[in-house]
């Protein structure tokens, strides 16, 4: 039988075993099944496949199959943002919310999915711009969020929201959290921010532990561009995060803009797939709160 992908780049953080172990597994069996496998050239594994940089495995690849966690899966679109090469998420983190494939089931689903059995979904991206007022520009993108945090200080940082040139607010607050449905279900929501369809094109705006209490999160349409600036007070300084990763300080006379990245990433589900069962397994939904387990000494 004919191969659906016939190059497949297997990623993960191959120095955890709990990693490691699955990465194996996996080149193996797309290897006995005639796939062209590659892995990272840093991989210090025994492992089949043909090794080659690490940048160069999206590119080079037809399917990108992430083992680890979410921010594995974070950091595996990182690589393969604009190459038009999806992926497909191994668990072996706690949540998966990206990574839905479990370990128990890896094995077959990836077998379906190199049959053609599987389904495709296009996730929203975010481009953030961190304006300088001397015209430098610094960009990024996110597929959860992109953050504003206070910096190297214990103070509230004071910062205004602008949609679509707009003025919305004027926060005090630990930040703002600027998130896809897809981070909707991550840092926003432990901010008490909404849980938000995956396919629908919007974004979710979240004050951190705003000095207003009716500060709430609001959502807004995915065509929005939204404009942070720090409200001019002594003490107060920023730090821009995206999906983790560091964009710089928001400074005095800086603007950040955040809006829809013209690119979108691609994620492979196995047959079976459903995306509020996902939900009922990880935030406990539909389990009986008041049985209590007796725990023995």
């Amino acid at each position: 039988m004919t191969n659906t992908f016939e190059t497949v780049a297997v990623f993960g953080r191959h120095s955890d075993p709990r990693v490691a172990e699955p990465m194996t597994a996996i080149a193996e069996f797309l290897s006995d099944r005639g796939v062209d496998v590659l892995v990272a050239a840093v991989v210090d594994l025994e492992i089949a496949g043909r090794r080659v940089p690490e940048d160069k495995l999206a590119p080079s690849a037809d399917l990108v199959i992430a083992v680890g966690g979410d921010g594995t899966m974070l950091y595996a679109t990182r690589l393969a943002v604009g190459h038009s090469v999806p992926l497909l998420g191994v668990n072996r983190g706690r949540l998966g919310f990206l990574t839905d494939v479990t370990p128990e089931a890896m094995l077959s689903s990836v077998e379906a999915v190199l049959e053609g059995d599987y389904s495709r979904e296009t996730r929203l991206l975010l481009n953030a711009e961190l304006q300088r007022p001397d015209g430098t520009c610094v960009t990024d993108m996110a597929l959860n969020d992109v953050v504003l945090a206070r910096r190297e200080t214990g103070r509230m940082v004071d910062y205004e929201t602008w949609v679509d040139n707009r003025y919305v607010n004027t926060h005090s607050g630990d930040g703002l959290i600027v998130a896809t449905p897809t981070g909707s279900t991550a840092y926003a929501l432990s901010c008490g921010g909404p849980i938000v369809q995956p396919d629908l094109d919007a974004m979710v705006l979240v004050p951190v532990c705003p000095h207003t209490l009716s500060d709430r999160p609001i959502v807004i349409p995915a065509a929005s561009e939204v404009q942070i600036r720090l409200f001019e007070r002594p003490e107060t300084r920023g730090e821009i995060t995206c999906d983790g990763y560091p964009l710089g300080a928001l400074e005095d006379g800086d603007r950040l803009l955040v809006r829809a990245a013209d690119d979108r990433i691609t994620l492979i589900h196995p047959p079976g797939h459903d995306y509020y069962e996902i939900l009922r397994s990880k935030l406990n939904w539909g389990r009986d709160s008041r049985v209590r387990r007796t725990i023995r000494a």
